[in-house]
C-alpha cells in the first residue's frame, strides 16, 4: 500500500494540548486516527491516548496483514476504547470519567473505511471537490439534519455532543464503508480546533490545489489566526491515497517507515504519566476480554429481536 501521511498538532489558547493522533500500518492495510480528550472531565490527555491504543493493539493483533472485517475491527476499536476509559476510572476512583472524541479510517485493498464518535471529523477530497464528510455527534448538526435549526443555534450548542467515549451510556458509533479510493484522493482527520474556525469550502478548496505538507500546516495556521487568542487546540492528519501496492511513505520525511519483524509500523505512542501506566495494563488478555464482551453483546441483541 502506497500513501503519503503529514500530522500536526498545535496548541491553541487552552491550558495544555489534549488532542492525540497517529497511524500504524502494515504492508496491505493502514489505520489512520485522531482524538480529542474533552475539557470538563479529568485527564482528557488520557482518554485521548488511551482511544489510540485500543485502535492499535487491536489492529496490530488482527491485520495479518489485512483486517478480516474493516467495518468490525473499527466498531470493535472503538468500543474497546470506550470500555478502557470506563475501567481506568473504576480502577483509579476517578469521580468522573476521561471522556474523548475519536475518529479513525481504515484503508485496505483500494478501499477505505472510517467510524467516528463525537466532532472530530474526517474529510475526504478529490479532484477538488469533497466527496465524504463525517457528520457530528452534536446537538447544532442534529437539529440542522432534522431541519430545525434555528437562526444562531449554532453559535451557542455546536460544541454540545450527545455522545462520546467515556461517558456512562453506550456510545454513538457511526461507520461508513467500504469507498472505493482512487490515486490521489486526499484524507483530512481534525479535531474541532480546524473545522470551528475554518468553512468546509476552504478546507476543500486547499487539499484540492495543494500538496498535504502545504495544505495542513496551512489550514493550521488559518486556524490559529482565525480563531485569535482563545483559539481551541488546532490537530489535523492528512493522507494522500496512491495506490495498493509499494511501501507507504511519510509525507514529513520523505523515507519509508520500517515494519517490525511483524511486518507492522504505528507512530500511537502513550504519554508522559499515567497514560504510560494507562498503556501496560491494556495486554492480550484485556483485549481478548473487551472482544469477548462486545461479541456477546451483539448475540443477546441478536437473540432478543428474534421472534
Amino acid at each position: 500500500m502506497k500513501f503519503q501521511v503529514f500530522q500536526v498538532s498545535r496548541k491553541g489558547g487552552r491550558e495544555k494540548n489534549e488532542d492525540r493522533m497517529g497511524y500504524c500500518y502494515t504492508k496491505e492495510a493502514g489505520l489512520f486516527a485522531l482524538a480529542d480528550g474533552m475539557g470538563g472531565h479529568p485527564e482528557g490527555e488520557v482518554a485521548a491516548a488511551l482511544a489510540l491504543q485500543a485502535l492499535a493493539n487491536l489492529f496490530q493483533r488482527e491485520a495479518k496483514p489485512v483486517l478480516p472485517d474493516p467495518l468490525r475491527f473499527l466498531h470493535d476499536a472503538v468500543m474497546i476504547g470506550h470500555k478502557q476509559l470506563l475501567r481506568y476510572a473504576q480502577d483509579r476512583k476517578l469521580p468522573d470519567t476521561p471522556r474523548t472524541t475519536v475518529v479513525a479510517c481504515v484503508m485496505q485493498g483500494n478501499s477505505a473505511y472510517w467510524a467516528h464518535c463525537g466532532d472530530s471529523r474526517l474529510y475526504l477530497v478529490r479532484g477538488g471537490r469533497l466527496i465524504a464528510r463525517t457528520r457530528d455527534h452534536s446537538y447544532s448538526e442534529l437539529q440542522e439534519a432534522l431541519g430545525r435549526a434555528a437562526p444562531g443555534a449554532e453559535r451557542f450548542n455546536r460544541n454540545v455532543l450527545f455522545t462520546c467515549l467515556g461517558s456512562p451510556g453506550k456510545p454513538m458509533i457511526d461507520c461508513t464503508g467500504p469507498l472505493l479510493m482512487a490515486p490521489g484522493d486526499k484524507m483530512l482527520l481534525c479535531s474541532d480546533g480546524l473545522w470551528g474556525t475554518v468553512p468546509d469550502a476552504e478546507i476543500t478548496a486547499q487539499l484540492g490545489t495543494r500538496p498535504i505538507t502545504d495544505a495542513a500546516p496551512e489550514l493550521v495556521e488559518q486556524a490559529l489566526r482565525n480563531g485569535g487568542v482563545r483559539c481551541d487546540n488546532v490537530t489535523v492528519l492528512a493522507v494522500e491515497w496512491e495506490g495498493a501496492e509499494a511501501p507507504a511513505a511519510n509525507a514529513q520525511t520523505g523515507e519509508p517507515e520500517e515494519l517490525d519483524e511483524e511486518g507492522f509500523a504505528s507512530t500511537i505512542q502513550a504519554g508522559p504519566g499515567s497514560v504510560d501506566e494507562a498503556k501496560d495494563a491494556m495486554d492480550d488478555d484485556e483485549i481478548e476480554r473487551s472482544v469477548r464482551e462486545i461479541q456477546e453483546a451483539i448475540t443477546q441483541r441478536a437473540v432478543k429481536k428474534t421472534p
